[in-house]
Order: structure tokens, then C-alpha cells, then sequence
């Protein structure tokens, strides 16, 4: 069977963005050139932030969803929960400047939380599947790797019930932590185990998203999987880490290979 062509969005999933260097302070500012007060008071006017955008305004989520939208994110309840969910909670305080820009930032025990290109491009897939599209949620979701709980958080507006595992402790409990106000009255069951076995006391799944990528999809992962369910989730190959989808069919497991990505390793145990 021939594969799809994988999609436009989003490009170059693999490539972490630079940022430019900070000009240094000392007496090298002391040397400039003095410029007319009328430039710099116009040049300190446009480095300033614009008044009442803070990062814990809606106004800041609105301008990423914006960008995520004109690179081609276009389903609407994936986009609506991330101008909801508030990232910049979900990462260490030395890194929330660079909360709202699309890139992966450290969140310790060498594990990272993904570009917010990545999480709505990979959940807007889970969108499309069969059993989701009719439903119009993503039903029950299994998620695989916790991590800080940011993709946790932005699942349980777009389903019925999310069971998220994690296999680091540490993670597990800054994630609870993390959740604490959105578990108040939601479907979420976060689990410290091994994400290669999956939650059988929950299964089936309508939905399943890995956030790490090993040779092939753990046994477990496809026989939890529901009938009419789709999975997301890398997958290593030779040339390095493609993205997978698996639909759950009428006529069994059908299997897509889309664009290269790079997520952590998948490791199997707890830690």
C-alpha cells in the first residue's frame, strides 16, 4: 500500500530555533555614541513590551496560536486549548521568557517539553481520526511520557477521560504538582509505571500519544488500542526518528509513516 505524503505542517520539526545573543553589558555600552534623545526615546519605546500583554495574558497564548495557525495548524479545538493552557507553568522559572516561542525547553532528568508546533500537530492528527472526528473529542486517551504535564493539561479539554504515565518519579510528582488545579472535577489518572506497558485497567483507548520514540511501538500500546482508536507517536528508524500513526480499522491496524521528528529515547522501567 502506498504511504500518504506527509504533511506540510509543520516543517522542520527536527530543528531547534537559535536565539540571537544578548548584547553584552559594561563598558562596552559605555562607549557607544551618544544618539539624540528624540531616537532613543523612540527606540526605548518600540524594545518595550506592549502594555498588558504579561504572560499570564491571553493575549500573549493568542499571538503563539496565531503563528501556530498561519503555519498551518488549522483544527480549531487543538488551537483553542492552547490559547488556554498556560505553558509558561509548566517549565522552570529561568526559562519562561521563552515559554510562548515554538521550542522545546529542558525539564530536567534529561526530558523536555515539546514545541507547541509539535503537541498541536500531533494532537490535531489524533483529531483526525475516524472514531474522533465523529465524536468530535478524542474520547479516552492514553498519553505516554507525563513529563511536567503541559500536554496533559491541554488533552483534558479535547477528551472524556486521560490516563498519563510517567516512568521518572520526579516527573511524576512535578507533574502532579504542575496539574493540581486542572484535576479539580476532570477525567485524569496520572500514573507512576512503565509507558512501554501501557494502563490495562483502563484500556481500550480511543486515542494514544507517545512523547518518546523507541525502535518499534510496544505490543501493549496496539492491543489497548480500540477499535475505531488511532495512535500517534515516533517511531526510530535508520535515518533517525519518524512520526507513526495507527489506525485501529474494520480490517485491522493500518499504519502511516509521516515526517521526521525528535523526541527523547523511549526506555522501558521506572526510575
Amino acid at each position: 500500500m502506498n504511504k500518504p505524503a506527509p504533511p506540510r505542517f509543520p516543517l522542520g520539526l527536527d530543528r531547534v530555533q537559535s536565539r540571537p545573543a544578548a548584547p553584552r553589558a559594561g563598558a562596552d555600552t559605555l562607549q557607544r555614541p551618544q544618539r539624540p534623545l528624540q531616537q532613543a526615546a523612540a527606540d526605548q519605546a518600540r524594545q518595550a513590551p506592549p502594555s498588558g500583554l504579561g504572560l499570564d495574558s491571553a493575549a500573549v497564548r493568542q499571538r503563539m496560536v496565531q503563528r501556530l495557525r498561519a503555519g498551518g495548524l488549522h483544527c480549531e479545538p487543538v488551537l483553542q486549548a492552547l490559547a488556554t493552557v498556560e505553558r509558561h507553568r509548566f517549565v522552570d522559572s529561568a526559562l519562561v521568557p521563552q515559554a510562548y516561542e515554538d521550542t522545546s525547553l529542558p525539564i530536567g532528568l534529561g526530558q523536555t517539553i515539546s514545541k507547541p508546533s509539535v503537541v498541536g500537530w500531533m494532537l490535531s492528527l489524533l483529531f483526525e481520526g475516524a472514531s474522533a472526528r465523529q465524536r468530535g473529542h478524542l474520547g479516552r486517551v492514553l498519553e505516554i511520557g507525563t513529563g511536567c504535564g503541559y500536554q496533559a493539561a491541554l488533552l483534558l479539554p479535547l477528551a472524556r477521560g486521560v490516563v498519563s504515565i510517567e516512568r521518572l518519579q520526579p516527573l511524576h510528582e512535578k507533574a502532579a504538582a504542575n496539574l493540581a488545579a486542572w484535576r479539580q472535577g476532570s477525567e485524569l489518572r496520572l500514573v507512576f509505571g512503565d509507558g512501554m506497558l501501557g494502563h490495562a485497567p483502563r484500556a481500550p483507548y480511543d486515542s494514544i500519544i507517545a512523547a518518546a520514540g523507541g525502535e518499534q511501538l510496544p505490543a501493549a500500546w496496539l492491543a489497548q488500542l480500540a477499535p475505531g482508536g488511532r495512535l500517534v507517536a515516533p517511531v526510530q528508524r535508520a535515518a533517525g526518528q519518524r512520526l507513526v500513526v495507527v489506525d485501529h480499522t474494520a480490517q485491522g491496524l493500518v499504519q502511516q509513516e509521516l515526517e521526521a521528528v525528535q523526541f527523547v529515547p523511549l526506555k522501558s522501567g521506572v526510575a
